[in-house]
């Protein structure tokens, strides 16, 4: 799809727009209701749909099918990164009222951060088109890890910080309490930083180590810079809400990381396919339309799947506890 740079520049600032009116709404600290979480995850959804059926009118089937399949794998993928940010908000002990700050600036951070590894990536990946090998590898192997870390007693996991975030930390200093929303303070006649300019630091640093999947991912189903970056802008900005409407529900999701490393093994492996074929070994091509299938149906099955294991153990945790209930009765009789 040709993209000139008038396009690029609209594009930019349209979403740009976008983040201020979301800057805007959330700009007085203050706790977020499932309600307000719902309806504005609605709305970036519906935007994203609306840009999708832009694509499809004026760019044709193509670009908005790998839009609509990228999209789709990159909101699943952002939803393990909320799994994360849970962790970040207690480690950090973060007060309601400012979390939707935090989420605001760490998720801006967390997109100017992509927007390099995209242009960097494709960069490489029209100079060298060997790397889609290593993509590939890369996503079956980050595939198999998953699986190992689902399989694996995850109970007692937190978050611990990054060295450049340590190093920052060092070299600044850090206030011993929130002061509001102010990121900086002086404090003893040394300005130092604030919690809250830490934990959008953590936020958003830490999902550059997510980026490291998701943009090879989306890369195995568009080699298109700007398909690229938008299906990423549009599922990180809707990440905020998305963490208030089902933070609750994470935990029920128990089955999501099978999920995520099914559907990243099956990219890896369409991405060495392609690279088979652009090394003229005759292999078939996984099309844009198999892939939007298989991704849906794969998060349809695992979401499900999740419920159902979740609704059982809540019953045998239910029904365990009535009868511990019933034994302390029958000792005290």
């Amino acid at each position: 799809m040709e993209v000139s740079v008038t396009l690029w520049v609209l594009t930019i600032v349209g979403l740009a727009a976008l983040i201020a009116v979301d800057f805007f709404i959330g700009r007085k600290p203050h706790d977020v209701s499932i309600k307000e979480a719902g309806i504005w995850t609605g709305v970036w959804i519906a935007l994203a749909g609306l840009f999708g059926l832009g694509l499809l009118l004026f760019g044709g089937g193509e670009p908005a099918g790998e839009f609509f399949a990228g999209f789709i794998t990159e909101k699943s993928l952002s939803v393990d990164n909320l799994f994360v940010f849970v962790l970040i908000m207690a480690k950090f002990a973060v007060p309601s009222q400012y979390q939707q700050r935090v989420l605001l600036i760490g998720v801006l951070i967390a997109l100017v951060l992509r927007a390099i590894f995209i242009a960097a990536g494709a960069a490489i990946l029209a100079s060298f088109a060997w790397v889609f090998y290593i993509f590939g590898a890369f996503l079956i192997y980050t595939a198999w890890k998953l699986i190992q870390e689902a399989r694996a007693d995850e109970d007692d996991e937190e978050f611990e910080e990054n060295k450049l975030l340590k190093a920052a930390e060092r070299r600044f200093g850090v206030a011993d309490r929130y002061h509001g929303t102010k990121l900086w303070i002086e404090e003893n006649g040394k300005r130092i930083m604030t919690p809250m300019l830490v934990v959008m630091l953590a936020i958003g640093t830490t999902d550059v180590l997510f980026a490291l999947d998701s943009i090879p991912a989306i890369f195995g189903l568009t080699q298109d810079p700007y398909i690229v970056f938008t299906a990423n802008a549009f599922a990180l900005m809707g990440l905020r809400q998305l963490y208030f409407l089902i933070g609750g529900l994470l935990k029920k999701l128990v089955h999501l990381s099978y999920g995520l490393s099914v559907i990243l093994g099956f990219i890896g492996v369409k991405l060495v396919l392609h690279a088979l074929h652009e090394s003229g070994v005759h292999v078939p091509e996984i099309s844009i339309p198999v892939s939007l299938g298989v991704i849906c149906s794969v998060l349809i099955v695992t979401t499900i799947t999740s419920l159902r294991a979740s609704k059982k153990q809540a019953e045998a945790e239910a029904a365990a506890a009535g009868s511990g209930d019933a034994s302390k009765d029958s000792v005290e009789a």
